[in-house]
């Protein structure tokens, strides 16, 4: 998958194109319902990539401008605003995604060249710009998957299931807590390890269906582990 943002925001934009098919085909009940998230209804999901969508876009303003603009004000605004939006109609959900992703969209094309070099503070790292259209294909393709509307791990394109899971694999390395293994992903054609490889259980599977179990989107139904043994349950992602 290319690292260049501008390229990488037509990605965007055919993700968002996915998400709100699967979303026009939910009803008013369904959207009352539970979300794959606990705690979160399939309006708290929307909401949520409404709100992100916004938030993205005050970091693409700070890269621009080098005026601090911080994603949320704070967290309990950002929990505030998902819980306002959450029950709203579906009809007005799809509008606030749909107008949302065309903002991030824009202040994305009206970035300059120089500015995705710019280091914004992130969770309290430093970033450089240009992650931040990696964040939003990452948001809108792993909440899709989230709305437990059909849309499952293994419908996410192949380039993004595998950035997916070197991420996951980058985050999960040196997690004491985790034991070792090798990972199979049976497309890429080489093995990818956390921890000491020697003696580890390898753990096989498509590179979606290991990507999805390491972020917690999936219970590891459909993969394989040799020696036979149960699949350890991976930490909270993200």
């Amino acid at each position: 998958m290319t690292f260049d943002p501008l390229v990488l925001v037509t990605e965007v934009d055919r993700a968002t194109d996915r998400l709100l098919r699967t979303a026009t085909a939910v009803n008013e009940a369904d959207l009352a319902g539970p979300s794959l998230l606990p705690g979160w209804t399939r309006g708290h999901v929307l909401a949520h990539l409404a709100r992100n969508a916004d938030a993205l876009v005050n970091l693409l303003t700070w890269a621009r401008t080098g005026v601090v603009t911080p994603a949320y004000r704070s967290q309990e605004q950002r929990d505030a605003d998902i819980a306002a939006g959450a029950p709203r109609p579906l009809a007005e959900q799809l509008s606030d995604v749909r107008e949302s992703a065309a903002r991030f969209t824009a202040a994305a094309e009206e970035m300059p060249a120089d500015a995705w070099a710019a280091m914004l503070e992130v969770h309290g790292a430093p970033q450089p710009a240009t992650l931040v259209v990696w964040r939003r294909l990452r948001e809108v393709e792993v909440h899709h998957v989230d709305l437990a509307a059909g849309y499952r791990p293994d419908d996410w394109p192949e380039a993004f299931s595998h950035r997916l899971l070197h991420e996951a694999v980058a985050d999960l390395t040196g997690h004491d807590e985790f034991p070792p293994l090798v990972l199979h992903p049976g497309e890429t054609g080489h093995d990818l390890t956390l921890g000491e490889p020697d003696g580890a259980p390898t753990v096989s599977g498509s590179t979606a269906q290991v990507a999805a179990w390491l972020i917690g989107r999936s219970s590891g139904d459909g993969l394989t582990v040799d020696p036979t043994s149960p699949l350890p349950t991976p930490p909270r992602w993200r």
